[in-house]
């Protein structure tokens, strides 16, 4: 989701309609250039050139504008599945897992939100914590033939592979993506990773590996897991 693809007005000359969709827009495409979770209502209010007390009016402070960030990359995502991938049980649990990864590409830096924000309820799993995705989730797999607690097992462990694999990638990408402003590390954590680089290279062993364990098989890693996954999660294989 990004502000271009917002529609925004002008009350008159010189000054931007403001609304909720456009503030929590401005919330994910500041945490997609910066970086920073720990962003200010002003922060945002300079996203969008106004004042930071305007936005009071759309939402109720920083924290009720992060719990919408969390339920706006998840909005819809049912809708958003490839019907032709979801005719299977297998099929659907691919593609939903694949939805909810892309989330994790194009968002690394909010994605973590959607494990550290608390959900509506404990019993609610992220990432699969919106409401909508789990009503989904819960009939698909029950019109599939699963028995209630099959359905059960497979939300829980679904979620926590899901939340496991993508958490790592988006760790990964946000070191990637984050920008060259970023504050710098202190002098306790630059010398904890000059030891460790050091310790790194006395060893030959993981001189040899390191190209190898360098090498970005997320993709490939994210397909051979959840193909593991699949296996395990077969209702003849809990029989």
């Amino acid at each position: 989701m990004t502000l271009e693809s917002q529609q925004v007005g002008e009350d008159k000359p010189g000054h931007r309609r403001l609304s909720r969709q456009l503030v929590v827009a401005a919330a994910i495409a500041h945490l997609d250039q910066h970086g920073n979770p720990r962003f200010t209502m002003r922060d945002i209010g300079n996203t969008l050139g106004v004042e930071a007390m305007s936005l009071y009016r759309y939402v109720n402070g920083r924290e009720d504008l992060l719990d919408a960030v969390v339920t706006t990359l998840l909005d819809g995502l049912p809708d958003r599945l490839d019907d032709a991938g979801t005719q299977t049980w297998q099929g659907y649990l691919r593609t939903l897992a694949q939805a909810i990864r892309q989330i994790a590409v194009d968002h690394p830096h909010a994605f973590p939100l959607l494990a550290t924000r608390d959900p509506a309820a404990l019993w609610l799993r992220p990432p699969l914590r919106s409401p909508e995705v789990v009503q989904d989730f819960l009939e698909t797999l029950s019109g599939f033939g699963f028995s209630d607690q099959q359905v059960v097992h497979t939300y829980r462990t679904f979620a926590s592979f899901l939340l496991g694999s993508l958490l790592q990638e988006a760790a990964q990408r946000r070191t990637e993506t984050s920008p060259t402003s970023e504050e710098p590390r202190d002098q306790g954590q630059a010398h904890t990773a000059q030891r460790v680089e050091a310790d790194i290279n006395e060893n030959p062993t993981i001189r040899h590996f390191r190209p190898l364990l360098s090498q970005d098989r997320s993709a490939e890693d994210f397909e051979d897991t959840m193909a593991m996954l699949l296996d395990r999660l077969s209702p003849s294989a809990s029989r």
